[in-house]
């Protein structure tokens, strides 16, 4: 099968194009033919390694992707032969009798743990594959999974977004944001979003954002945040760009607010007032993926027209380079669209 790959972690150059051995298919699997895979920041975080990541190599990236059943297990008896499904890329991400996430010891993720879906062919346990809406394009069904349960995580369980609430969305550009705007907006919040670049401010807009700052045109975006708060602060601020906006971040919350953070994509070390924490009685909250429930409810909202998949562009499995350095260089407004 075709498939874009890495033989060694490193930057983008080590990715290659080319034919593969088709993944096994295991008792509980489905083998998926591939339609459509989305790009993720955690694409890059595996192509480049960390300390402690084991992936047997070669590898396969791509934790979103959506196709047809071509072939399952015996004995799978839940998915048939031509189904049409998308994937819910956490493996055993679970709730608990209290509905919250309980985070397994040794994590199992689509395109981290596992092959992925920027192939022409991906095998995942039956368990984690649910049917895609007739009228849901592909490319939606490939762009929803990772990033709306994160943000349904995010938003729901962890910052616990009720009506009436302020909500800063910082860095509206990237697909968790874009959606953690939308489902922070559907529980009746007041937004305020953080976005880069005249074009984005009008589509940010466009999703529902009360207040837009563009803060490559704004010599101190978080001035103009704490004013549009009517000088109260948020009680609740989703940021995942880490050191670029982190301690400003924390500053930007009111009494008893909540940040909620799932990722660090300009890097992982920032100072903080920890008086501010403990005199305002703030919470910091990490967050990772979610549990099977998000996708589901993920797919009702967008059945209910209060979410949709926003997508920046749509490549061939031979432009994935390409893609991936888009992404380094944070000019996409949603979801990067990979078509094997």
């Amino acid at each position: 099968m075709k498939a874009a790959y890495f033989e060694a972690h490193g930057p983008l150059d080590v990715i290659q194009v080319g034919d593969l051995p088709a993944p096994v298919l295991g008792p509980g699997d489905v083998r998926i033919q591939v339609k459509a895979a989305a790009l993720n920041h955690l694409d890059l975080f595996v192509r480049d390694g960390w300390p402690g990541l084991k992936v047997p190599l070669p590898h396969v990236g791509g934790t979103d992707l959506a196709g047809v059943v071509v072939e399952v297990a015996p004995d799978v008896r839940s998915v048939r032969v031509g189904d049409e499904v998308l994937v819910n890329p956490g493996l055993n991400f679970e709730a608990g009798p209290d509905g919250h996430q309980r985070i397994p010891a040794d994590v199992s993720i689509v395109g981290e743990t596992r092959w992925g879906g920027l192939a022409e062919q991906c095998v995942v346990p039956a368990t984690h594959v649910l049917p895609k809406p007739h009228d849901m394009s592909w490319e939606t069904a490939a762009a929803l999974p990772l990033a709306s349960i994160t943000a349904m995580q995010m938003v729901k369980r962890k910052a616990r977004v009720k009506r009436g609430d302020r909500v800063l969305i910082v860095g509206a550009g990237g697909g968790v944001a874009i959606m953690a705007l939308q489902i922070a907006k559907a529980s009746g919040a007041w937004i305020c979003a953080t976005t880069g670049g005249a074009d984005k401010v009008l589509k940010v807009k466009a999703l529902g954002a009360d207040v837009v700052i563009d803060y490559k045109a704004s010599s101190d975006w978080s001035k103009e945040a704490f004013l549009a708060s009517g000088k109260k602060g948020f009680d609740a601020i989703i940021d995942s760009t880490g050191t670029a906006t982190f301690s400003k971040s924390v500053r930007l919350l009111g009494l008893g607010g909540k940040l909620v953070t799932c990722g660090a994509t300009t890097g992982g070390l920032s100072e903080v007032d920890v008086k501010a924490i403990f005199w305002r009685q703030l919470s910091i909250l990490g967050s990772t993926m979610g549990i099977p429930q998000d996708l589901k409810d993920a797919i009702k909202m967008w059945e209910a027209g209060q979410l949709r998949a926003v997508i920046d562009s749509t490549w061939s499995l031979d432009q994935v380079r390409d893609a991936m350095a888009k992404m380094e260089r944070s000019e996409q407004f949603g979801k990067l669209v990979i078509k094997p």
